[in-house]
């Protein structure tokens, strides 16, 4: 495939081992004893006994209300076949509770909807013609590697690299410049930026005038953020923001990479609306070598509809979200009687993981996963089920950071007995009685639903082909200017610095900022307890908490760390190499700590997430964070969260 150009990050370089390894779990498993690591042991069992078992329990709960049961899943498996098709079919005609999927991307995907319409940006094939790539809140070295390939090309060409991190990390190494505001400041300084731009008459006034909504409004919020605001908000330097500002603002060809990392705060989702403003502020969108890239997923068309089909719903059921799995298992009325868990890990991934494992360790509570291996969340589980991994089923995939659409094809059949996740929900369907005729789709079936017929940016697209060549590039240009004349998928057309859209929300229309819930400038009190800010974004070898059991990726990673100034860690007592407590009223884990000045003093890093049995006393960084939501997509706000950090001995775990 042309964008990846046969080169395959470190992880999924040694995927063999993930689909070999012999710790996958093989065959259906019953749990016998208690729940929780080390409490109970599991039995071998066949299909037919596990799915009998699960179907007796779903009818019960459902005789009396089907709400009681929960559906856990995110993006383990990204293909839509097996992320999101027939399991929502299920559900959907069960009357489950339904859930919210934000962990991870809906704060940013709705603030850049409200600046641009949709998740959508730049082409990235088009990165190495820049002039200046900014890389913003993202670690592509480790995260999107064929992005970072595209930035040294534009690098060798001449273009400059900024990254605006709180992290120095292994992308803003290699950057020719580092801005390091304080976590969840950076639609302050994005303001300033702009304020800059506009009072030093650097913006392209043609550009604005034909092809944006609201900038004499905008303006007049501008007046309210001089940089010598924002500086004191961010922790940086005026002539920080105002070099900045005048860089950007007189160079022409300036791409964007904004990741999601940014948006893990309460302000997340305007802070990326915010930043979203700035390509057409300065009419970067003219060249497809500008821009902005959030990602890439609405330029897909894709049917989703006719593969989840919402039209099967019975009612209203509940929504439950993702982000507040523990309150929801420990408080919710009606309470959820049966957790059915795939394409995730929520032990480990969850927020406020304490909360989330007291809700797993119910007795009362039935707990399913479907599973490549016995994670965390499998240590609660009454019945565990073997997943297949990529390599052995069919799929279709879009994507968010690039504009190719692919097919999957399995390159081996499954191993042991394992199955994937739309073969399972076909054969519950079978065993709860379900006749719809579209559960008896095949997942060829499935994928043809999802392209359907001439939808935009799909034309000559259909999926023999796809299934035979592997991969196609969306119907648009090869060098593609989205917004060059305009044309913004938003209610105007334009780009919207005033969204009524967002005022008809109740929400800001205008860019602006919101602080963290947990900051010195936000609780002060509370910052007097727990003065550092924490965030723990994703480890090299690992993605989320996959490939963290395997040896190759846990003997990468070393160990679980905590990286900290040395002006932090001085105040502290604390020494490179030893083990820490790190801790707030949520929970407590064990890191050894890293004292460098590769973060910024008053912030503490924790590359993530290791499994909780993994690690050292069995806690992880989700045992710090909150299930509190952002300001937009209600998402996580894993990034969001103060600590304090002290010397500790470790007791292993057994």
């Amino acid at each position: 495939m042309p964008f990846t150009a046969g080169t395959l990050c470190t992880k999924v370089a040694r995927y063999l081992d993930r689909t070999y390894s012999p710790d996958r779990v093989l065959y259906p498993l019953r749990r016998r004893g208690g729940k929780g690591p080390g409490q109970g042991t599991f039995e071998r069992i066949g299909w037919d006994e596990a799915l009998d078992t699960i179907a007796a329990r779903f009818r019960e709960i459902a005789s009396e209300d089907a709400q009681g049961i929960l559906p856990y899943s995110y993006a383990g498996t990204m293909g839509l076949v097996n992320y999101a098709s027939m399991d929502r079919r299920f559900f959907h005609r069960l009357g489950a509770s339904l859930l919210e999927r934000t962990i991870c991307s809906s704060a940013g995907k709705v603030g850049i909807g409200l600046t641009l319409g949709a998740s959508v940006g730049m082409d990235p094939e088009c990165v190495p013609d820049a002039e200046m790539i900014v890389i913003w809140g993202s670690n592509p070295v480790v995260s999107n590697l064929h992005f970072w390939s595209r930035c040294l090309e534009a690098r060798r060409r001449g273009a400059r690299l900024v990254a605006i991190d709180p992290w120095r990390n292994d992308t803003v190494r290699r950057c020719d410049q580092w801005i390091a505001p304080r976590p969840g400041t950076d639609a302050a300084f994005a303001l300033a930026v702009m304020h800059v731009i506009v009072s030093e008459r650097l913006y392209d006034a043609d550009y604005v005038a034909h092809h944006t909504l609201g900038f004499a409004a905008m303006r007049r919020r501008l007046e309210e953020w001089p940089p010598e605001r924002a500086a004191e908000i961010c922790g940086i330097s005026v002539k920080e923001i105002v070099d900045f500002a005048c860089d950007y603002g007189t160079t022409k060809r300036t791409a964007i990479r904004l990741n999601y990392g940014l948006q893990r705060h309460h302000g997340g989702g305007m802070a990326v609306r915010t930043i979203s403003c700035l390509p057409a502020l300065t009419g970067a969108w003219r060249d497809p070598a500008g821009g902005l890239l959030l990602g890439t997923s609405d330029f897909y068309d894709l049917d989703h509809a006719a593969l989840e089909r919402p039209d099967l719903l019975r009612g209203e059921p509940r929504k439950i979200n993702m982000c507040a799995l523990g309150d929801a298992l420990l408080e919710a009325e009606p309470p959820v009687r049966a957790l059915y868990v795939y394409n995730s890990n929520p032990a480990a991934v969850a927020p406020d993981a304490n909360r989330v494992v007291a809700g797993l360790s119910r007795p009362d509570l039935f707990t399913v996963v479907h599973e490549i291996f016995l994670t965390d969340t499998c240590d609660y589980a009454d019945i565990v089920l073997p997943a297949t991994t990529q390599l052995e089923h069919v799929d279709l995939h879009k994507s968010y950071g690039h504009l190719y659409l692919l097919a999957n094809n399995p390159a081996i059949a499954p191993v042991g007995e394992a199955k994937p996740n739309a073969e399972v929900f076909r054969l519950l369907a079978r065993r709860m009685g379900f006749t719809d005729p579209c559960f008896d789709d095949d997942d060829d079936t499935l994928a043809r639903q999802a392209i359907g017929k001439g939808r935009r940016h799909l034309g000559g697209i259909d999926w023999d082909t796809l299934k035979a060549d592997g991969w196609k590039r969306l119907d648009v240009p090869s060098r593609w200017a989205p917004f060059a004349q305009g044309g913004f998928p938003t209610p105007s057309g334009r780009c919207e610095f005033y969204s009524r859209t967002a005022e008809e929300q109740g929400l800001d229309p205008l860019p602006a900022y919101t602080p963290p819930r947990e900051c010195p400038e936000t609780d002060p009190a509370l910052a007097t307890r727990f003065p550092l800010q924490f965030i723990s974004p994703p480890a090299r070898h690992f993605l989320n908490s996959s490939f963290a059991n395997l040896p190759f990726a846990r003997e990468l990673e070393r160990e679980p760390r905590l990286e900290i100034h040395p002006e932090d860690a001085g105040l502290r007592g604390i020494r490179d190499g030893e083990t820490v407590r790190i801790f707030n009223d949520r929970g407590e884990c064990r890191l050894v700590a890293h004292v460098t000045a590769d973060v910024r003093p008053g912030v503490v890093v924790s590359p993530s997430i290791w499994w909780r049995k993994l690690s050292l006393c069995g806690g992880n960084a989700n045992s710090l964070t909150s299930q509190a939501l952002t300001d937009m997509g209600r998402g996580a706000t894993f990034y969001d969260c103060l600590v304090e950090v002290m010397p500790a001995p470790v007791t292993p775990v057994d």
